[in-house]
C-alpha cells in the first residue's frame, strides 16, 4: 500500500424508501439506529441475543474467544446444525408444505420442493453418503449444474458433518483436480452435463479427466440431468445418484456439531499462485447467513425470493442456500444463462413466478442496459418490492437503470458489500429504515465495525479515498485459507494489527455514507495521484451511448500510469475514432482533466471470472502489451482475451 487513493466520483442524488414500505418494514430507521448502539456497547451480548433464533443442542459456553488472534472462535462449546436449522425445524409448523425451491431449468423443465420434500431428499442423500463411507470432517468436492441436487447435496454433508467443498459448474478439469487435492477430497458429487445457453456443459467428463489427478478421491456420485446424455461409469468408484437413493432410508438425524466445526472450503482466485481455500464453519457463519438475509431483503413469509447467482459461489452459498432455508423462505433458482433462447429469459421468469426480490450483480445489470429497455418493459415486474445487487460496486448509472426499468421506481435498492472470507454481508441499507444513493452501500450493518482509515490506520476525513477495514470481529469471519494458516495471517491481518484488511479502497460521505472504490489493486497511479479504476468507469457509463466499462493503468513515461479504457457500447451504436475523442471529452468533464483517458478501445465484450467481475489484471496486461500471468482458471470465455490480443496486435 502506497498512499491514500483520490475520490472523484461526486454523486448527490439520494432517494427515500416509499411509505408503504416503511409502514411494513421489519427494521424501523429507529430500530436500526438502537441495534447499531446496542452492538458498538456490548457486541457479545448482541450476537448471543440474535444466536439464540438459531437451534442449538447444547447453548455456548462463551460468546466469544479471541485468546489467539486472527484465529476467532464464536459460541465456544455450542452444539448445532446447518442442515436441521434450514430443515428440520421448519416441519412442526406451518411451512412444513410451504415451497422451498422453486427451480426452472434452462430447457424450461420445472419443480418444486416442499420443506417436508427437501428434507426427505436431504436425509436419504446424506444415508447415502454415510454408505459410501463418507464420515464426519470428511472433504466432499460439489461440481453440479443449478439444480435443485446442488443445494441437496450441500444440506446433505451439512447433515453429517462432511465438508464441501462447492466448484462451479464451468470450471475445467484442471481446476477440478486442484482443488480435490488441495482439500484431500475423499468423493466427489457430479452431474452427466447441465445446459448453458442451450449447449451441454460435460460435467462429468470433465470430473473423469480431473480424478485422473485426484489420488484422494475414491467414490463419484453423478445425478442424470439428461437422460438420453451417455456418460462413462468407471466400475467400482462411480455411482448414479439415483441407484444411490433407491436403497437408504429417509431417517437421519442431524450431527450434533461443535459451533467451529468446519461446514465448507470455497476456493477463490489469487491474483497469481493458486487459489486461496476460505473455510467457513458453522455457528458463527450459520447466525451471519440468517440474520443478513432477514434484515437486508426484510423478508416476508409471502415471498418469492430469487438470487441469481450460482451456488458455486459465496452468494449462492449464503443467499440461495443456507440464509434463506434457514429462515423458512421460499428461494428461486435457475438453471441457464440470462439470455437463452431470449434476452428477457429473467424478466419471464419474474413475471411467471411472481418474484418479490431480485438480488442480482452489477455486471448482469450491465448486460441488461446493453441489450435494450424492451426486454424488462415486454414483461409484468410488478411483483418485485425490492431489488439487491452483489459482487463488485454498482454504477450510478447501472443504479438508476435497475431502480427505475426494473424497479419502476418504487422499490428499494439493497447494494450490499461483502467478501467469500466475510461470510456474509457487511455494508447495506436496511430497506424500511435509510435514504439510499445511487452508488454507495450506506453503512455497515449493525455489529460490523467497518471504518476507512489511512495507510498508517487512521481515520481519513469524510471525502477522502483510503481503505476499508474491520475494526472487530463478527461470527460469519472465515476462520483460515485452508491448510495455510500463515497465508491467512499475511493475506487478512499483517497490514493493520488486529484489524481484518479488506483489500478495498473506499471512502465515507458528509452522511457517514461509505462508497467503495473497488480492490486496491485496481487503482491508477496518475501523475502521483491514485485514482480508484471505478469511478472513472462510472463516469463512461454515464455516457448514453456506453453499456459498460473496464478502466486499467498502462505503463506512462511522464506520468507513471496512463488511463487505458475497454468500452462496451450499446446496441446498434457504431465504433468510430469520433466516440473516442468524444468519451474522453466526457470523462474529463465528468471528473477532471486529471481523469481525461489516453486511450479508448472499443470491444464486443470484457474478459470476466465466471462469477461475472471484470479481470482488470488481464486488461493491464494487453494495455502494457505484455503476456499475461497468474491463475486465468476462473475466466468464463478465453476467446474474449484472444480478440482483444488481436486487436492489440493489429
Amino acid at each position: 500500500m502506497s498512499v491514500n487513493i483520490t475520490s472523484v466520483l461526486n454523486e448527490t442524488r439520494r432517494f427515500e424508501p416509499p411509505a408503504g414500505f416503511v409502514a411494513a418494514a421489519a427494521i424501523s430507521a429507529a430500530e436500526r439506529d438502537r441495534l447499531a448502539a446496542w452492538a458498538e456497547k456490548d457486541p457479545e451480548g448482541f450476537w448471543a441475543h440474535h444466536a439464540e433464533s438459531l437451534h442449538w443442542f447444547k447453548k455456548w459456553d462463551a460468546v466469544f474467544d479471541g485468546s489467539n488472534p486472527p484465529f476467532f472462535k464464536w459460541f465456544v462449546g455450542g452444539t448445532t446444525n446447518v442442515s436441521y436449522n434450514c430443515l428440520d425445524r421448519h416441519l412442526a409448523g406451518p411451512h412444513r408444505n410451504k415451497a422451498a425451491i422453486i427451480w426452472e431449468g434452462e430447457p424450461g423443465d420445472t419443480r418444486t420442493l416442499t420443506y417436508q420434500q427437501l428434507h426427505y431428499q436431504v436425509c436419504k442423500f446424506a444415508n447415502g453418503l454415510k454408505q459410501l463411507g463418507v464420515a464426519k470432517g470428511d472433504r466432499v468436492t460439489i461440481y453440479m449444474p443449478m439444480t435443485p441436487e446442488a443445494v441437496i447435496a450441500m444440506l446433505a454433508c451439512a447433515r453429517i458433518g462432511a465438508v464441501h467443498s462447492v466448484i462451479f459448474g464451468g470450471f475445467s478439469a484442471e481446476a477440478v483436480a486442484d482443488r480435490n487435492n488441495d482439500a484431500g477430497a475423499k468423493l466427489v458429487i457430479t452431474s452427466d452435463i447441465g445446459w448453458r445457453r442451450g449447449n451441454a456443459v460435460h460435467l462429468k467428463q470433465n470430473v473423469d479427466e480431473a480424478l485422473k489427478k485426484s489420488p484422494t478421491v475414491k467414490n463419484c456420485v453423478v445425478f442424470q440431468r439428461a437422460r438420453n446424455t451417455s456418460v462413462h461409469m468407471h466400475p467400482g468408484r462411480d455411482v448414479w445418484w439415483h441407484d444411490l437413493m433407491s436403497d437408504v432410508s429417509a431417517d437421519c438425524p442431524a450431527e450434533e456439531l461443535d459451533s467451529e466445526h468446519p461446514l465448507f472450503i470455497l476456493y477463490t482466485s489469487g491474483s497469481t499462485g493458486k487459489p486461496k481455500g476460505v473455510l467457513h464453519t458453522t455457528g458463527g457463519y450459520l447466525l451471519g447467513a440468517a440474520l443478513t438475509h432477514k434484515w437486508v431483503f426484510d423478508i416476508k413469509d409471502e415471498d418469492v425470493y430469487w438470487c441469481t447467482a450460482d451456488v458455486g459461489w459465496i452468494t449462492g452459498h449464503t443467499y440461495i442456500a443456507y440464509g434463506p432455508l434457514a429462515n423458512a423462505a421460499t428461494v428461486m433458482m435457475y438453471e441457464g444463462a440470462p439470455n437463452h433462447p431470449r434476452e428477457d429469459r429473467f424478466w419471464e421468469i419474474i413475471e411467471k413466478y411472481r418474484v418479490t426480490i431480485l438480488y442480482t450483480a452489477p455486471t448482469a445489470i450491465r448486460a441488461f442496459i446493453k441489450w435494450g429497455d424492451q426486454h424488462p418493459k415486454g414483461r409484468d415486474l410488478s411483483s418485485l418490492r425490492l431489488l439487491g445487487s452483489v459482487g463488485e460496486p454498482i454504477n450510478p448509472e447501472a443504479w438508476m437503470w435497475y431502480h427505475e426499468v426494473i424497479g419502476g421506481g418504487r422499490c428499494p435498492i439493497v447494494d450490499t458489500w461483502w467478501q467469500t472470507e466475510t461470510g456474509s454481508i457487511m455494508i447495506s441499507p436496511l430497506p424500511g429504515a435509510m435514504f439510499t444513493k445511487p452508488g454507495s452501500a450506506t453503512k455497515p450493518l449493525p455489529g460490523i465495525a467497518a471504518v476507512v482509515v489511512d495507510k498508517e490506520g487512521n481515520p481519513v476525513p469524510a471525502n477522502q479515498g483510503g481503505f476499508l477495514v474491520v475494526k472487530r470481529p463478527w461470527p460469519s469471519m472465515m476462520r483460515t485459507i485452508y491448510g495455510d494458516d500463515e497465508r491467512f495471517k499475511a493475506t487478512y491481518w499483517s497490514n493493520y494489527p488486529g484489524i481484518y484488511f479488506t483489500a478495498d479502497g473506499a471512502r465515507q460521505d458528509d452522511d457517514g455514507y461509505i462508497w467503495v472504490m473497488g480492490r486496491v489493486d485496481d487503482v491508477l497511479n496518475v501523475s502521483g495521484h491514485r485514482l480508484s479504476t471505478m469511478e472513472v468507469e462510472s463516469a463512461l457509463v454515464n455516457h448514453p451511448k456506453v453499456a459498460e466499462a473496464a478502466v486499467v493503468g498502462r505503463p506512462d513515461e511522464i506520468k507513471g500510469e496512463g488511463i487505458c479504457c475497454f468500452v462496451t457500447l450499446k446496441q446498434g451504436v457504431p465504433a468510430s475514432d469520433g466516440l473516442k475523442d468524444e468519451l474522453k471529452k466526457h470523462v474529463t468533464k465528468e471528473i477532471g482533466a486529471l481523469a481525461r483517458p489516453d486511450d479508448v478501445r472499443f470491444t464486443d465484450a470484457l474478459p470476466k471470472t465466471r462469477s461475472g467481475k471484470i479481470m482488470r489484471r488481464l486488461l493491464r496486461d494487453i494495455a502494457a502489451g505484455r503476456e499475461g500471468k497468474g491463475d486465468t482458471t476462473t475466466l468464463e470465455d478465453y476467446s474474449i482475451l484472444a480478440k482483444l490480443r488481436e486487436q492489440d496486435e493489429g
